[in-house]
Parts: structure tokens; C-alpha cells; sequence
């Protein structure tokens, strides 16, 4: 265990100065020593996590209001009661991961067993019960959102945890987290684009297609989940390690540094991410009125996305990530404020750039804040010689579910008090105004609140490298202390 004096040297140190620099263009596809395979195999688990909770996300609102018919305040209450569960479950969960020791390791077992239960959970989502209560309806939906909110947790909170131990240094977890987010976008273009060319639109009358749409994706999102547990393998050095109890691991978190600020910029970029899934199908719809080019739209903005993806791999070796993300925020910021002066008379012309704009956007929103994240599992086993990866994760996922178990129900409420009518062919002036409010504006505050703490944010390269060095050699020297004298070499 190390002191706060050392961290501080360390953390706070002047680095030397850079007096060669090797330009690192498509470090993302460069050969290293994760390898293609490890790093497409532990990638596509993200595509089951992306096509559920995209769907989720851009779909279950309008689902609700559009096709269930129930009123955004009723909708807004079953999000807020599936999202609460997760204040409970999620940090005893990612302590649940940090001390499982099996045969597989600790995080692997669970994407075994827990694939299956996340893809029926998904499913209950999308159903009609044959209830006419509004209020019991709306109790259904909150309660299988809960179930697949913590199926969810039990499958992605130790995927999350293998970043680390998978790329151990600054630039592979850049890299791998680059893989990873190219599999999460393509699970956003999927459900983005296909729905409007096999369901049409979000009406009554495709109930049935709405549902056939999600057996599909819950049968996407199972596969990778068993590629991943195949193919990826946890380090053997990290099996060993004890783990506190649960009041420990809480005061490792909220103890380092690093991490906070990290999930401070996770949690802006992330609640933004949730609003603009939530809500631009409701923006394409009734404020720019091109619902028939809603599938062109969503294209445009994710292969964009994904497209971009290795420019910001690229910048974040270039400069650091804090960097990178700041530019990142500011772009996209900049393109969503602009959302607030489109309308109905919009040429289409202007409408693609800008979708093409927000999609490199996008893409630094993807990949920055995830590859900051596992940086500080260092500093903390550097400060308390242990390590909370599952801990951390289920932190920031809590975080980030709580946040927009606030956030989205607080604009579903706007939208209701602006006038949002369910079912309606045209919408009033008033409502159309809370969706340019809800669409660009806060978004845009939000990704201004991330930047300035990517600008304080307290692990650079240099002092990661640092941080991981000494680990090693203190890891060595431990190594070294546990070889039983009866079998050490004899002159």
C-alpha cells in the first residue's frame, strides 16, 4: 500500500519534455500485443450491449407513448421505477464480480450464464399485456425494465472490468476501447436504420412487427456474449488478489482522484448520449418533419461515427486523451446547438451535413470516455495495493443510470408540459420548442460540464506509465518474497 505523498509525486509531478514523437496514424489496426483476434473477439461483446439498450433508449418512449398509448408522465414514471432498482443492485453486483473465483476467472463466468436471462429480459420490453389500466401498464413496463436493467448489470459489469486487465497499458486500452465502440455503433446503426425499413412507423398497427424486430435483436445480442467468453481470457495475476468488503471498496472509489473526475466526464458524455437516443426520433419526426428519411438520417450520423473512430484513436496518441475529448465535447456541442435553428423548411442538404458533423462527434463521444476509465484501476492499486475493477464500473454505470433515470423522465415531463400530444400527427408550437430545448441545449451544457473536467483531469500519459511500471516491479518483488525457500535454486 502506498502513501498519498507518493501518489502525489507522481500524479503531480512535471514530466520530462518530449523530445521525439513517432506519429502513431491507425494505431487501432497496428499489430501489438493484444493481437486482431483478442481484440475483435472481446469487441463484439459490445454489439449486444449497444443493439438492446439503443433500442431501449431511442425506442421504448415512443413505443410507450406512440403504439401502448400511455402519456409521457406515466412513461416517465415506469423508466424512473426500472432505473431505481439499479441504485441497489449495481454496486452489490460490481463487489459480487470483484470477489467471484472460479475455474473461469471472475468476470468470464457471467457472460456464460448471464447471456440468455439478458436476452429474455429484453424481450418482456416489448410486449402488450392485456391490461386497459394505464397505471397497471405502466407498472408492467417499469417492472420488466428492472429485469433487464439488472440482467444487463450481471453481463456487462464484469465485461466492462476486463479492459483493464486485458490492455494494461495507456494506449492499448485506447485501442482496444476503439474496437469495442466500433461494435457499440454498429449496434447503433442496426437499430437505427433497420427498423424504419421493416417496421415503418411507430403505430398501433406495427405491434406485431415491433416485436418480431426485437426477437431479432435479442437473438444479436446473446452470440457475442459466448464469442467473448470463448475467446478472452483474464490474467492469471489478478486472480489471486483479495478483495475488502463492500464498505472498503466503496472508500477505494470515492478516494481516487482519477476515477472521479473519469466518471464525472463519463457521466456528462453518457447522459447526453441517452438524451439524444431518446429523443431524436421525436426531433426527426415532428421538428424537422423527415420521419420517411429517418433511416438516411441515423446512417449518416453512425457510419460517420464509425468512420471517425480511428481519427480519435489517432489524436488520443497524438496528444492524450484529455485532449482529444475536449475537442470531441466542443464539436459535438457545437453541432447540437446548432440543431436548435433547424425546421421543417431545412433543406435536406443542410440536414446531412450536420448529421455528417454530428457523427464525428459522436465518435470521440464513443471512445474517449470508456479508454479514461480503466486508467485509474492503476492509481488505485497503486494507493491501496488492490485492485476494484467490477467496483469501479458498477460506480460508473450507476451513476450514469441514475442520472438519466433523472434526466430522461425530467424531459418526457418537459415534453408533457410543453404540450407533447401521444399520437398526434402534428404537434404544437409549444411542444416543438421543448424538443429543440431538450435536443440541443442541454446536451450541449452537458458535454461543456465534461470538458472542463477533462481539462483537470489528473492522469496523463507520462504518469501513467510511471504508475504501471512501479506496479510491475512491486509485483516482481512480491512474486519473489512468496517462492517457498525449500524450492529456491541451490548452488
Amino acid at each position: 500500500m502506498f502513501s498519498r505523498t507518493q501518489n502525489a509525486k507522481i500524479i503531480e509531478g512535471k514530466s520530462g519534455i518530449l523530445t521525439a514523437y513517432v506519429p502513431r496514424l491507425m494505431i487501432l489496426y497496428m499489430k501489438d500485443e493484444l493481437g486482431l483476434s483478442l481484440k475483435l473477439a472481446y469487441g463484439s461483446g459490445d454489439l449486444g450491449f449497444s443493439i438492446t439498450t439503443t433500442m431501449v433508449g431511442a425506442y421504448l418512449s415512443i413505443f410507450l407513448t406512440d403504439v401502448v398509448g400511455l402519456a409521457p408522465t406515466l412513461v416517465a414514471t415506469a423508466i424512473f421505477i426500472g432505473r431505481s432498482v439499479d441504485y441497489i443492485n449495481d454496486p452489490i453486483i460490481g463487489h459480487l464480480v470483484d470477489r467471484t473465483r472460479s475455474r473461469w476467472g471472475r468476470r468470464r463466468p457471467y457472460l456464460l450464464f448471464g447471456a440468455l436471462p439478458f436476452g429474455a429480459t429484453f424481450l418482456l420490453l416489448w410486449l402488450r399485456p392485456p391490461l386497459n389500466n394505464p397505471a397497471l401498464l405502466a407498472a408492467y413496463y417499469g417492472g420488466a425494465y428492472a429485469l433487464f436493467d439488472t440482467a444487463a448489470t450481471f453481463v456487462y459489469m464484469p465485461y466492462y472490468a476486463l479492459t483493464p486487465e486485458i490492455a494494461p497499458s495507456y494506449d492499448q486500452r485506447t485501442s482496444l476501447t476503439s474496437f469495442r465502440m466500433s461494435f457499440s455503433i454498429i449496434g447503433s446503426l442496426i437499430v437505427f436504420v433497420l427498423p424504419w425499413a421493416f417496421i415503418g412507423s411507430f403505430s398501433p398497427d406495427n405491434a406485431d412487427r415491433i416485436l418480431v424486430f426485437a426477437v431479432g435483436v435479442a437473438i444479436i445480442s446473446v452470440l457475442p456474449l459466448f464469442i467473448c467468453f470463448a475467446a478472452v481470457h483474464e490474467r492469471p495475476e489478478f486472480q489471486k488478489e483479495s478483495v475488502p468488503n463492500l464498505k472498503g471498496s466503496l472508500k477505494a472509489a470515492f478516494g481516487n482522484r482519477a476515477f472521479l473526475f473519469g466518471a464525472v466526464i463519463f457521466l456528462a458524455t453518457w447522459v447526453c448520449i441517452d438524451l439524444l437516443q431518446a429523443l431524436i426520433v421525436y426531433y426527426i419526426k415532428h421538428v424537422i418533419q423527415r420521419e420517411s428519411y429517418m433511416d438516411l438520417i441515423m446512417a449518416l450520423i453512425f457510419v460517420t461515427a464509425l468512420i471517425s473512430i480511428p481519427l480519435w484513436n489517432f489524436l488520443s496518441g497524438l496528444w492524450d486523451k484529455r485532449l482529444a475529448y475536449i475537442v470531441g465535447a466542443a464539436f459535438l456541442a457545437i453541432c447540437l446547438g446548432l440543431l436548435s435553428f433547424l425546421g421543417a423548411t431545412t433543406s435536406m442538404g443542410v440536414i446531412a451535413v450536420l448529421s455528417v458533423a454530428a457523427g464525428i462527434g459522436v465518435g470521440a463521444a464513443h471512445v474517449i470516455p470508456w479508454s479514461i476509465l480503466p486508467d485509474a484501476v492503476e492509481l488505485d492499486e497503486y494507493e491501496t495495493g488492490e485492485r476494484h475493477e467490477g467496483m469501479f464500473y458498477s460506480l460508473i454505470t450507476l451513476a450514469q443510470k441514475a442520472a438519466s433515470s433523472i434526466a430522461l423522465p425530467l424531459v418526457l415531463l418537459m415534453l408533457g408540459a410543453a404540450g407533447y400530444a401521444p399520437r398526434a400527427e402534428k404537434q404544437s408550437e409549444s411542444a416543438i420548442r421543448g424538443i429543440r430545448l431538450v435536443m440541443s441545449i442541454i446536451p450541449a451544457l452537458l458535454l461543456g460540464s465534461g470538458a472542463i473536467f477533462a481539462l483537470k483531469y489528473p492522469l496523463k500519459r507520462e504518469d501513467h506509465k510511471r504508475l504501471t511500471a512501479e506496479l510491475d516491479e512491486r509485483r516482481r518483488n512480491y512474486a519473489d518474497v512468496q517462492i517457498d525457500p525449500a524450492e529456491a535454486p541451490h548452488n
